[in-house]
């Protein structure tokens, strides 16, 4: 993922967490204590039941499970509906299935530990199971997966933690609030006047010497999904975390970063991802959604769909995106 800087506030608090950085912002300074205790206990709470890092996660056990019924916690099944949801939109463009092809790439830990150069060639791609093989009962919150699948929620359960933090920040700090998780970013309450102003960067980890594009968000969620950050080498090959459920290999390399904006984070994302998947068919797809969106080629060429305003400079910020 690529990212989002909010322009700094004194109502602010930046911390690692889930892999990349959390921001958390208020509009009322004397709100932030009430607003940082939900976000952190919300990313808590999503990466025991949704990393697969963790080998005591929920994921980590329903994977195990693979091929027989288990039961599964209501936010397990939240996280699980919100991935379901975002392959059906996105016509399987965006599929949790994908695990087993992440993990043979050599994305089989947190990214901080993947192999930056790794001699092993790369295995034949094979495509995943496909989202439609999941047996999924919500009422009674049971899961089939079929044998030998690994479900990779990675795609959607990062912003509907920012949707669901950003919500529930908003109504204990009583405020406006802004999550921003890596390229994952949600809103809530009341904005500021003229909204949140967002820098768009390509790494949020690398310091900046001149200001870059950016928007104002008011409300919603807004996700960028990109292949600059999280690459690593592998038998001569530079690969990418984005993988393709259609062949088992990381997406053809089209975009740099595809940002979009929408109701949610959840549907920014699945839009976003389904984009640099998609590749050269992206802007026909993007243009069919109605979404705004900015797409960004490997050439730095720039293209604007569903009304994305033209680029306009944040502030020199002076220090990490």
């Amino acid at each position: 993922m690529t990212t989002h800087t909010p322009v700094p506030s004194p109502a602010e608090v930046v911390f690692p967490a889930l892999g990349t950085t959390a921001t958390l912002l208020v509009t009322d300074p004397g709100a932030l204590s009430a607003a940082e205790e939900v976000l952190r206990a919300e990313l808590r709470a999503v990466d025991l039941t949704c990393s697969r890092f963790r080998p005591d996660s929920e994921l980590s056990r329903v994977n195990l499970g693979a091929g027989a019924p288990t039961t599964v916690s209501e936010r397990f099944a939240q996280a699980l509906q919100a991935a379901l949801w975002a392959a059906r939109v996105t016509g399987g463009a965006v599929d949790p299935t994908v695990g087993s092809a992440v993990i043979a790439l050599g994305y089989d830990r947190t990214f901080a530990s993947v192999r930056p150069d790794d001699a092993r060639p790369v295995p034949v791609g094979r495509p995943s199971p496909g989202w439609r093989r999941i047996r999924w009962n919500p009422r009674a919150r049971q899961l089939r997966l079929p044998p030998h699948t690994r479900l990779d929620l990675g795609a959607t359960a990062k912003a509907l933690a920012a949707d669901r933090a950003a919500e529930q920040a908003a109504t204990a700090a009583g405020c406006g609030v802004l999550v921003g998780l890596g390229g994952d970013l949600a809103v809530a309450g009341p904005a500021p006047a003229g909204g949140w102003r967002i820098a768009l960067a390509e790494d949020h980890a690398r310091s900046v010497t001149e200001p870059g594009p950016a928007v104002a968000v008011a409300g919603g969620g807004l996700a960028t999904s990109g292949i600059r950050v999280r690459t690593w080498r592998r038998g001569g090959r530079v690969l990418h975390h984005i993988v393709d459920p259609g062949t088992g290999e990381p997406a053809p390399v089209v975009w740099r970063t595809v940002t979009v904006a929408a109701a949610t984070c959840v549907d920014a994302n699945a839009a976003s991802t389904a984009a640099v998947v998609l590749g050269e068919r992206a802007v026909h797809w993007l243009r069919a959604t109605g979404l705004p969106a900015r797409l960004i080629g490997l050439d730095g060429a720039v293209v604007r769909l569903g009304g994305w305003p033209s680029d306009s400079p944040a502030p020199d910020l002076g220090g990490p995106r």
